[in-house]
């Protein structure tokens, strides 16, 4: 059986503006390091 990942990442992003905007959602932008809130989740995922 294999077991399937969710990654949750809602919300609009409103204390992030002008950074996040509806074109460019805040899961995807950079915060921490060169990668994106998603990418570095994903990393955490994988050990």
């Amino acid at each position: 059986m294999a077991i399937k990942t969710v990654i949750l990442s809602g919300g609009s992003g409103t204390r992030l503006w002008p950074a996040s905007r509806e074109s460019y959602p805040k899961q995807l932008l950079p915060l921490t390091s060169d990668h994106s809130l998603l990418q570095e989740t994903v990393v955490r995922l994988n050990g």
